[in-house]
């Protein structure tokens, strides 16, 4: 099980992934709605994983995940991005994140791919 960071604007968001991986048996570090708060709290609770959305205030996603993996190379982190943005996630890859998902969520996506990231 992986202690996990969620740093997304939106509430209902995280609402929604805290509800599938807390059920699944997970705990969550922390929340974080815009990507510098994100940043700070990795480096404070250095969780085994962070969920990031892409579009945020103050800092997006792409942003936030340069600044975590300058900080902590090793870092694990999944992008959670809306439909049709392509790019970002190719460039989200190319910094350093393990894997991305799309809103709306599927469970099972989500736990298999923090499954293949814990072994």
């Amino acid at each position: 099980m992986a202690n996990i960071l969620i740093i997304d604007d939106s509430r209902t968001s995280r609402k929604m992934l805290i509800n599938i991986l807390v059920n699944a048996g997970h705990t969550i570090a922390g929340e974080a709605n815009d990507g510098i708060s994100g940043v700070e709290m990795y480096k404070q609770l250095k969780p085994d994983i962070v969920t990031m959305d892409i579009t945020m205030p103050v800092l997006d996603g792409i942003g936030a995940l340069k600044q975590i993996m300058e900080y902590d190379a090793s870092a694990k982190v999944i992008m959670v991005t809306a439909a049709g943005q392509q790019s970002k996630m190719v460039e989200a890859i190319k910094i350093g994140a393990n894997d991305f998902v799309t809103k709306p969520f599927d469970p099972d996506i989500i736990l298999s791919i923090i499954d293949n990231i814990l072994r």
